[in-house]
């Protein structure tokens, strides 16, 4: 699942290192401590890699 926004992907990329033991999982703050919670280190992994060119700064809810 390819991320839609940079933020998300920064996101991501945020809760994949917490998940790897890279960073605490208390500095995890909003979207990224949910996705480490929820989301696999495969899922994970093929968001924060999502290729940036071409994406929003944010996702528009419409």
């Amino acid at each position: 699942m390819p991320a839609m926004s940079k933020a998300q992907q920064k996101a991501a990329g945020a809760a994949l290192s917490a998940k790897r033991g890279d960073t605490k999982k208390s500095q995890l703050k909003g979207a990224s401590k949910s996705m480490e919670k929820t989301m696999s280190e495969k899922e994970l992994s093929e968001m924060a890699s999502t290729k940036r060119k071409g994406k929003p700064e944010h996702k528009s809810d419409a």
